[in-house]
């Protein structure tokens, strides 16, 4: 099936699909949405969760014993790859933003990546091994 006929037109998020037109500038841009998205996510579960610190030792205690098992701290790792890839993604769109490394920014964007799996594995290892 062509997804660029133009009788398609309304099919045209399909192309998101296709993974054979996917270029760096692309897999960028998904990732800083779909990170975005998560991280608001994350805010709202976040208010959720105070709001059991409200209720005092008892409603917070619980919390506590579920949150140091292994399964919950996975979903810190995968907070903490959200909040890298955004946050350094976003300094790199705010710089080319400034007219600063506009022409390099295929390197700009493997560099702070392979700079936030890095900063990943240390807190991945602090968090299970500390």
């Amino acid at each position: 099936m062509n997804l660029y006929r133009p009788e398609l037109k309304r099919f045209r998020f399909l192309r998101w699909f296709d993974f054979r037109s996917w270029r760096l500038g692309m897999l960028a841009y998904i990732l800083n949405r779909v990170t975005a998205i998560g991280l608001v996510v994350y805010l709202y579960l976040h208010l959720a969760v105070l709001f059991l610190l409200a209720q005092g030792p008892s409603g917070w205690d619980p919390f506590i014993q579920i949150a140091r098992t292994p399964w919950f701290l996975m979903l810190d790792v995968i907070l903490l790859a959200g909040l890298l890839i955004h946050g350094l993604n976003g300094l790199r769109v705010a710089l080319t933003g400034f007219g600063y490394g506009v022409r390099s920014q295929k390197p700009l964007f493997i560099a702070l990546m392979i700079f936030a799996a890095i900063v990943l594995a240390v807190g991945v290892f602090k968090m299970f091994m500390g």
